[in-house]
């Protein structure tokens, strides 16, 4: 993933030679800080030297152990949050070629035995049909960055293989604003809309979509995937925010269960999804 790898390494650094310093300064030997936190003294070797990065709950078992105390504690939690977020931007994306970014999204979803996308804007690319995909992949907004559509949508439609995957189930979470904003013509709609009724067949591929009319405790902020327990990635205007930290995974997992729980699936959203398609066939110039 092209992120600012110059500032994650020098994160990871710091971080490293904090946690050294602290270790040193209780007078602990790395073995016996090993044997206080359950871990093996090759772990605290490589966490120390920055060959590994920690996760957040790793140090908080490391900061307990050395008894470190509260303010050091919190700056040190907080490096190994920063360390464990990763940013990459669309323009470096566009540079490399919007087809890496696919190839990049196969290989985790190829990697990931349980798959959840929650989409309050615009329904993914696994879902999208050729000429959706085409619009979405265009640059519509000054400052963007050239890009080869045709290679990126071509991408795109070969990552969809998976799907047919029996072995992995994948997750597809939508408001119906996502659903009806009108990012092409209505046609083009409408006959997204009927892939997506058809992709509800697939016993391995679940579709909720959550209605306009119905009360939901809480607010659908961002694009958000999450792959198994492993990762979260966050869409942003700008670029895409990798999530590495078990308790944020956690946290969007969590997310994703209490918007469900407030979706449309099954039949009744396939007949809603028909429904959407010939209001927009109607809708056509």
């Amino acid at each position: 993933m092209p992120i600012d790898s110059e500032n994650s390494a020098e994160d990871r650094q710091h971080l490293a030679e904090a946690l050294r310093g602290l270790r040193r300064a209780s007078g602990l030997s790395g073995e016996r800080l090993a044997l206080r936190c359950n871990m093996s003294q090759t772990k605290i070797s490589r966490i120390e030297t920055g060959r590994v990065l920690p996760t957040v709950i790793d140090v908080e078992r490391i900061l307990a152990a050395l008894s470190a105390p509260g303010a050091v504690a919190a700056e040190i939690i907080a490096l190994a949050r920063q360390a464990n977020a990763d940013y990459a931007s669309w323009r470096a994306y566009a540079r490399m070629g919007l087809h890496r970014k696919q190839a990049e999204l196969q290989a985790l979803e190829s990697s990931s035995r349980e798959v959840r996308h929650f989409l309050p804007a615009v329904p993914t690319g696994l879902l999208h049909i050729r000429e959706y995909a085409t619009e979405t992949l265009s640059v519509t907004v000054e400052g963007s960055s050239k890009r080869d559509v045709a290679r990126a949508v071509q991408a795109r439609m070969d990552r969809q293989a998976i799907l047919d995957d029996t072995s992995r189930t994948f997750w597809f979470l939508m408001t119906e604003q996502a659903v009806r904003w009108r990012r092409a013509n209505a046609g083009v709609i409408a006959a997204q809309c009927r892939h997506m009724a058809e992709l509800t067949r697939k016993p391995q591929v679940h579709i909720g979509m959550v209605l306009q009319s119905v009360q939901v405790p809480a607010i659908p902020m961002n694009i958000f995937v999450v792959y198994d327990r492993r990762l979260v990635t966050v869409e942003l205007f700008s670029g895409e925010v990798v999530l590495r930290d078990p308790q944020d995974v956690q946290f969007h997992r969590n997310l994703f269960d209490l918007f469900w729980s407030y979706s449309v699936t099954g039949e009744r959203l396939a007949a809603l999804l028909e429904e959407f398609a010939s209001e927009f066939m109607r809708q056509r110039d």
